[in-house]
């Protein structure tokens, strides 16, 4: 498959995958074509809610109790009667923040009142159906083994084994859509600045294994692919709110959310401006946040590095066209836009293997020599990427105990200049990057 042209492989993942995945209007309309029924009914022992995995069967069974002990997802619509939820709340001027649409939407499972079934609570916060979609037609069914995962599709369930499609969910509430708008108005009141990584976050709380039953349920598992799909729909994300009329623009201003927020937000004292060879801009311009679109660079270095290439040119195209007009913004927006969409079916169809890895550091190293990681959210998705790759050298059988646990220490120190953006140094951070690249094997 490695050797076989990016436009052909499009072209066959474009036939084969589900038309779910590919015309689907969006996650959350998928999510909310189907009434959903409520955590409790996925809680009961025999179903989700054992105490302890099921000896005999192919899933866990106490997905739930993982849930609702580990899971921040659980707590989400509890996180709003904290003081500092209130507060924002009372900054926008938009009253209790546990009723609040544009809260909810993202920290709990929001949906019309006629699309809840008798058990559903709001105050369970993200829930099953939140992730899996409303359970209405497929709830027993998908307890049936002779009923397929493909009829449950059908019915209702949304295919997060799909990475494309898991990817435009999580980044539904975890980034913003036209769908569930996260803006520039809601951080200037008190909201945490929102940062995602798909490979990333879905191993900070699992509620299930990869194991030998469930590939044999999905398929191979591959984390350095997942960073790469999440890294195209970020970027496509970023570009449809750009380009949507209501979402995108606010009076005279694009959305300001688009933005680098540190492009803006430093001491008026500071004067560490530099080139950026990826944006082609001068000092004191306000930048797009392109760290997605940047890292989605590196993810086509092992699969097409011409168009690595070209999305280097449309990138900068994209921050040349700010500079001009509305006109040119949108137009640009939407070739740069065109072009992530045609590569993505290729990237989710790679296989990221051991001879992807290396490639991939390189690129990112070589960057970070241009001078790409001035900004503080590129450097943080770097610093993210690399771990999914620490990890894939290490269940590939790449290397040895010693050499996984210099590749974590070196990963740790990479972290480690990111963890206060306050007190971000981009020579630390290249440093540090250099550093791990050279105890790669």
């Amino acid at each position: 498959m490695n050797r076989c042209s990016t436009a052909l492989i499009a072209m066959l993942m474009l036939a084969l995958f589900p038309a779910f995945v590919i015309a689907a209007p969006s996650a959350v309309s998928a999510i909310e074509s189907h009434k959903h029924m409520g955590v409790a009914s996925c809680s009961n022992s025999v179903c989700h809610g054992a105490s302890q995995p099921f000896r005999d069967s192919n899933v866990l069974q106490n997905e739930f109790a993982i849930w609702q002990e580990f899971d921040p997802h659980a707590k989400a619509w509890q996180t709003l009667g904290s003081d500092a939820s209130k507060a924002i709340a009372r900054n926008l001027g938009i009253g209790d923040p546990a009723t609040a649409k544009v809260c909810i939407d993202c920290h709990a499972d929001s949906i019309p009142e006629s699309m809840q079934g008798d058990r559903f609570q709001l105050s369970d916060g993200v829930g099953c159906e939140s992730c899996h979609g409303g359970s209405e037609l497929w709830l027993n069914a998908h307890a049936d083994r002779s009923v397929s995962h493909a009829d449950n599709v059908k019915n209702g369930l949304y295919p997060t084994d799909q990475p494309i499609a898991r990817a435009r969910l999580c980044l539904s509430c975890h980034m913003g859509t036209p769908d569930r708008m996260i803006t520039h108005r809601i951080m200037g009141a008190g909201h945490p600045r929102l940062s995602f990584e798909l490979d990333t976050f879905t191993w900070l709380n699992p509620h299930y294994k990869i194991g030998e039953a469930w590939v044999a349920r999905k398929g191979e598992w591959n984390g350095v692919r997942d960073w790469a799909v999440g890294q195209g729909v970020a970027s496509e994300n970023l570009l449809d709110i750009l380009t949507d009329p209501k979402a995108g623009w606010k009076g005279i201003f694009p959305e300001l959310v688009l933005f680098d927020c540190h492009a803006c937000h430093k001491l008026m004292s500071g004067r560490k401006w530099g080139p950026r060879q990826g944006t082609g801009l001068g000092p004191g311009v306000v930048r797009l946040n392109d760290a997605n679109a940047l890292m989605f660079r590196h993810v086509l270095a092992p699969v097409d590095k011409a168009a690595a290439a070209r999305i280097l040119e449309q990138t900068r195209a994209l921050h040349k066209a700010t500079t001009q007009s509305q006109d040119a913004t949108l137009a640009a927006a939407r070739r740069l836009r065109a072009s992530i969409t045609e590569l993505l079916p290729a990237v989710a169809a790679f296989d990221y293997g051991p001879d992807s890895l290396d490639a991939i550091l390189a690129s990112i190293e070589a960057d970070a020599k241009r001078g790409e990681y001035r900004d503080y959210a590129s450097a943080e998705q770097v610093a993210m990427a690399a771990q999914s790759v620490v990890v894939a050298f290490e269940n590939d059988g790449q290397i040895n105990a010693d050499q996984a646990a210099l590749l974590r220490s070196r990963l740790d120190d990479l972290y480690a200049t990111i963890k206060d953006e306050n007190a971000w140094s981009v020579q630390r951070f290249n440093t540090a990057l250099s550093a791990l690249r050279a105890a790669a094997p």
